[in-house]
């Protein structure tokens, strides 16, 4: 069987679970660029994108290699939309729900009381997540490889404690996306957007008045708990907020398909890599971060409650105007409703009897 046949028939990524070291043609050398949109520094979800890099050039034998930048280095953190439509760098690493502002379907990598990582997973990839979101991107000229995700993050670190939902009144709150903005806002909060890298300097001066951004190992890298103590969870404002790939579709189209299946193969590796990660550092840091001090806090339920309420009033309202909005929500909502029904039984069952138990 040629090469090439075999490749379209089992994957790359079903040669490397086969045990078999794929032997690339001989092809010329392509050089791209990845800009990021988080700082070097968060070394989970950047070290996603260098790991994809990695992966591609060690199974092309270096004939494929992608050089990873920062924000700003080429273009700024939130302009690598644009800059991978336009075919300013071939690929971009970023969270799509940064550019909301284009469109609201750009939040449904993560939205309030959203799928989880495992969800999203089965969404994407068996029911038709990942198309519904490839058509989408089309538009921009991009197409999409899920590339890692977070998990269930925290719900932030404020100054002083939340009691009730007056205690959320005017405060200023650096949130992540359009969405959980918006819904933060029917609660009285004063959203702010802000680069990851930005954050520290905001909240230290009181240009803000708490931030959320991720969970222990990120907000721990960039020292939060200096300048605020009291850390809340949970973070229903973004419920596992996926991180993609989003690549020019001219650049990718020129791909032979040989190096298509190679940057599928190294995303997936880095989608399960980055969400590994996450897990693994999160319960240390979590302990350092209490040790320094930290106050941990659930959200008083009024606050979730009403979270949830402005959230559902929210996706309606949307769904009723955005009309690609609704065609992959109403996806998005139907398989959710199903696995919360499977998760609800098995995995919550299972769960809370073994977490009582540590």
């Amino acid at each position: 069987m040629k090469r090439r046949k075999f490749l379209g028939q089992t994957g790359l990524a079903g040669i490397l679970a086969a045990g078999a070291a794929p032997t690339v043609i001989a092809q010329s050398t392509i050089r791209w660029r990845l800009a990021h949109s988080f700082p070097r520094s968060l070394d989970t979800v950047f070290g996603g994108a260098e790991l994809f890099a990695q992966r591609v050039s060690e199974l092309s034998g270096g004939k494929f290699t992608i050089s990873v930048h920062g924000p700003g280095e080429l273009v700024p953190p939130f302009g690598v939309l644009d800059a991978a439509r336009d075919g300013t760098v071939e690929c971009t690493h970023t969270a799509s729900n940064f550019f909301a502002g284009k469109d609201e379907t750009f939040a449904l990598n993560g939205i309030p009381f959203g799928m989880s990582f495992r969800q999203m997973n089965a969404w994407q990839y068996q029911g038709n997540g990942l198309e519904l979101m490839r058509e989408f991107y089309r538009d921009y000229n991009i197409i999409s490889f899920p590339m890692g995700n977070t998990g269930v993050q925290m719900g932030g670190w404020y100054r002083e404690e939340i009691g009730s939902l007056s205690d959320l009144q005017g405060l200023k709150l650096r949130v992540s996306g359009l969405i959980s903005g918006q819904v933060y806002e029917q609660l009285g909060v004063v959203p702010q957007s802000i680069p990851g890298g930005e954050i520290y300097q905001a909240l230290e001066k009181g240009t803000i008045d708490a931030v959320e951004l991720s969970g222990p190992y990120d907000d721990e890298k960039l020292g939060f708990y200096k300048v605020a103590k009291n850390y809340y969870f949970p973070g229903w404002h973004d419920g596992s907020p996926q991180v993609d790939l989003f690549v020019n579709l001219d650049a990718y189209d020129a791909l032979p398909e040989e190096y298509k299946a190679i940057v599928a193969a190294a995303a997936m590796q880095a989608h399960v890599g980055v969400m590994a990660r996450y897990d693994g550092l999160n319960p240390p840091a979590l302990r350092r971060l209490v040790a320094e001090g930290t106050k941990l806090h659930r959200f008083p339920r009024e606050i979730v409650e009403a979270g949830y309420s402005a959230a559902t009033d929210l996706y309606a309202d949307i769904s009723a105007r955005n009309p690609r909005w609704k065609k992959v929500y109403e996806s998005y909502a139907a398989f959710q409703k199903d696995q919360n029904l499977w998760f609800g039984i098995a995995e919550a069952g299972l769960n809370s009897f073994v977490q009582s138990k540590n």
